[in-house]
């Protein structure tokens, strides 16, 4: 599928993102549907009473309606380590999707997900609500399980690249 020329808007919009620096994030699952996984960083807080995450998934990735059928999914945000994998699973290095999951040590968290060891946080949840905007399904999670590892670098993705954030001693 080709895609059109951007407008000088859209053009705009994606230059002024790309100087918003995002936590890079796995967002993975597994259910009937499959298991599958996909690194993203429009991933953002919603709401602590209940625990909800807001995370937005390209309409046209095969992992979308994956995701929505198996209506479960687990945020890894990544740790400056886990760069690598974040390129994997973003399809940069153009490894299967299974392989994806050899190549670091994964384990399945409570809620049958899995889940990346090494992680900053490990947040497993169902997917409440999903509404299509633009070119975007943003899907609604209220967290089930929740794991926060206190040490390590940061991951993030600001001018079209990955950095590291290194934690204040």
């Amino acid at each position: 599928m080709s895609q059109s020329p951007l407008d000088p808007k859209q053009l705009a919009f994606r230059n002024a993102m790309a100087h918003m620096s995002a936590a890079v994030n796995i967002i993975t699952t597994d259910g009937e549907a499959g298991r599958c996984g996909i690194t993203a960083t429009a991933v953002c807080s919603v709401t602590d009473t209940p625990p909800t995450l807001m995370v937005c998934v390209n309409r046209n990735s095969a992992m979308n309606a994956v995701f929505k059928a198996n209506g479960r999914l687990c945020v890894n945000v990544l740790s400056g380590e886990q760069e690598e994998a974040a390129k994997h699973f973003a399809g940069m290095t153009g490894v299967a999707m299974e392989e994806r999951f050899a190549l670091d040590p994964w384990t399945t968290g409570s809620e049958g997900l899995p889940v990346l060891e090494g992680a900053l946080a490990n947040l497993q949840g169902r997917i409440v609500e999903s509404q299509e905007i633009g070119t975007h399904s943003v899907l609604l999670v209220e967290l089930d399980d929740i794991h926060v590892r206190e040490e390590g670098d940061s991951l993030v993705y600001f001018s079209r690249a990955f950095r590291r954030v290194e934690r204040a001693a």
